[in-house]
């Protein structure tokens, strides 16, 4: 399936170029989502005349979530949590514990632009995760999870 895509996909390609993908990964996650459409003449006429929009909104999405980074750069976030004696928490922090606390914060992120490589968090301390703002910008945050009394 030849599709031209709409917006950047990572380890795919940029607005406007036209890739061969697998059927399923074009009909099922490109197409719905809005980040390709099928290479048919008239669908790459239709983008041809539209590129400077597409390319326009691209830089407009690449510099909010510039914007954003700079915020969170240097941001610490403390959270508290019940745990044990040895250090161990009582469940864990997830993703969705994350963005929500961010957010209440006043940095609004969504759950799915949290990288958590480790895992969830079990542990007091210090940890430090990634936030996948854009395709081209993450930034490192630090958690620091405390105990409760």
């Amino acid at each position: 399936m030849e599709v031209i895509l709409i917006k950047k996909v990572a380890n795919l390609g940029g607005i406007g170029d036209r890739v061969k993908v697998k059927s399923g990964y074009g009909r099922n996650f490109l197409l719905p989502t809005g980040r390709a459409t099928l290479a048919t003449a008239s669908n790459v006429a239709k983008f041809e005349a539209q590129r400077a929009v597409f390319e326009a909104k691209a830089i407009a999405d690449l510099s909010a979530a510039e914007g954003r980074a700079v915020a969170l750069k240097e941001y610490r976030l403390a959270m508290t949590s019940k745990a044990g004696s040895e250090g161990k928490l009582f469940g864990s922090i997830g993703t969705g514990d994350i963005a929500e606390a961010l957010t209440r914060a006043g940095h609004p992120v969504a759950r799915a632009e949290v990288r958590m490589p480790e895992g969830p968090i079990r542990t007091l301390g210090e940890h430090v995760l990634t936030l996948h703002l854009h395709t081209d910008v993450n930034v490192d945050v630090t958690v620091a999870v405390t105990g409760e009394d």
